[in-house]
């Protein structure tokens, strides 16, 4: 929400697992700020999460006036970790962040 008041702090923002909603409370969306943030971000997200779906993600990212990328995590949940993709996860995470804010 920082992001949202005071954008002029950062230039792009990595949000892993952002939680859009309770488990099984889709209604209950934390999406208020959105519509404020001005700073691209890069959402990675886990295909089985609890916490929001991809659908429901790529429908709440279209509420933010900046850039957005959403990054699907195969066969991860919220934790996005695994013992499948610990050796390789953070350097792909990574490698999008670098190519989403080249400077």
């Amino acid at each position: 929400m920082l992001a949202a008041s005071q954008p002029e702090l950062i230039t792009g923002l990595l949000l892993l697992s952002y939680p859009l909603h309770p488990p099984k409370a889709p209604t209950q969306l934390r999406t208020a700020h959105f519509p404020d943030l001005r700073t691209p971000a890069l959402f990675a997200h886990g295909i089985r999460d609890g916490f929001g779906t991809i659908a429901e993600m790529t429908e709440a990212l279209q509420l933010i006036p900046a850039r957005t990328k959403l990054m699907p995590i195969d066969a991860a949940g919220h934790e996005l970790l695994s013992k499948r993709n610990q050796d390789v996860l953070p350097r792909i995470i990574a490698e999008a962040f670098v190519e989403m804010f080249p400077n």
